[in-house]
Parts: C-alpha cells; sequence; structure tokens
C-alpha cells in the first residue's frame, strides 16, 4: 500500500511532462520555400510544399528553408547543384 502514492505521483509528473508544449516540435509560423532540383531537365525551381522524396527524379537541393521566394530564388543563383 505504500507505493500506490508514489506510484500516482510518478503518473502525475509525466502527464504534466507530455503536456508540456516546449517539449513538442515547433510548428513553422510564417511561409516556407524549398529549392528543389528536376533530375530530368537539371533546372532548380522554388517550390512552397515540402517537396516528397519519394518522386525519383525530384531531389531537394538545399536543406536550407527560407521564408521568402526572393531569398530562396537568391539561393539558386549560388547553390553548386543548381549551377546553370
Amino acid at each position: 500500500m505504500k507505493r500506490y502514492p508514489l506510484y500516482l505521483g510518478f503518473v502525475a509528473s509525466l502527464a504534466a511532462v507530455s503536456h508540456d508544449p516546449a517539449l513538442a516540435q515547433s510548428t513553422r509560423t510564417g511561409p516556407a520555400f524549398y529549392v528543389v532540383l528536376n533530375s530530368l531537365t537539371k533546372s532548380c525551381s522554388v517550390v512552397d510544399k515540402t517537396p516528397k522524396t519519394d518522386t525519383p527524379n525530384i531531389t531537394v537541393a538545399s536543406d536550407t528553408v527560407y521564408k521568402s521566394r526572393a531569398e530562396a530564388e537568391e539561393a539558386i543563383k549560388t547553390l553548386p547543384s543548381c549551377a546553370r
């Protein structure tokens, strides 16, 4: 019987931790732009949705997530995989 209060305290602390927003994954609060490389046409483009990795001829040219389309278009000029 002495273990019961200890058990309740442990369960209560787990419940408090699991609802802590600091431990949750961060969510993006603004637009996100990605640079993708089409290996068939050898050209890069900017997309506003997360690129799917299961498409065989589309690859992510940079792991960076850009905050604006203009910023992503400038990055295309400097990325070695997008050199024209």
